[in-house]
């Protein structure tokens, strides 16, 4: 296992940044942690984004940290949730399954939605395929059971909705 610190292997004079895959998957965690933390908390946009910006807040699985994130790409993931939410959940309620809401789940998966659903109807610049396993994945950092399978299907049925030529 190679230590994160080593730079060995950069070219001397180089500075350090963080690769970009990686910042993002951190991103999209900490953005759906803040959104759980705006929902179920109560806490204010700005509030939260401070405590992310700050630093104060690490974004991290729980066995471990997953990476720097990009602190822009989470706060533009979490501010377009807030600013487009009314359509988000129209569009993420349009997907579930009969009888389900968002308002019927759980605060983390429904914060995995919003997520998930603000890319693939605001970021052209994120294959739809992309947001659907990056979604998952963060859905298993959190749930063991059928839960990733759920956002999966949802998501993937945002997208073909969305983007039908690229699914």
């Amino acid at each position: 296992m190679t230590d994160a610190k080593d730079t060995s292997a950069k070219p001397a004079g180089k500075p350090s940044r963080p690769r970009t895959g990686v910042a993002r998957s951190a991103s999209r965690l900490g953005a759906v942690q803040a959104l759980y933390q705006m929902d179920i908390g109560g806490s204010e946009l700005a509030d939260v984004l401070a405590d992310y910006g700050s630093g104060r807040i690490g974004v991290q699985f729980d066995d471990g940290q997953c990476g720097e994130a990009d602190y822009g790409f989470l706060k533009a993931i979490v501010e377009g949730v807030v600013r487009d939410q009314l359509l988000i959940d129209k569009k993420v309620n349009e997907c579930l399954g009969e009888g389900w809401t968002l308002a019927r789940l759980e605060a983390t998966s429904r914060a995995i939605l919003r997520a998930g659903g603000f890319e693939l109807l605001f970021r052209d610049d994120v294959p739809p395929k992309v947001t659907i396993s990056e979604y998952v994945e963060v859905a298993k950092a959190f749930f063991s059971g059928s839960e990733p399978g759920f956002v999966n299907a949802s998501l993937d049925a945002m997208a073909r909705k969305r983007h039908p030529e690229e699914m």
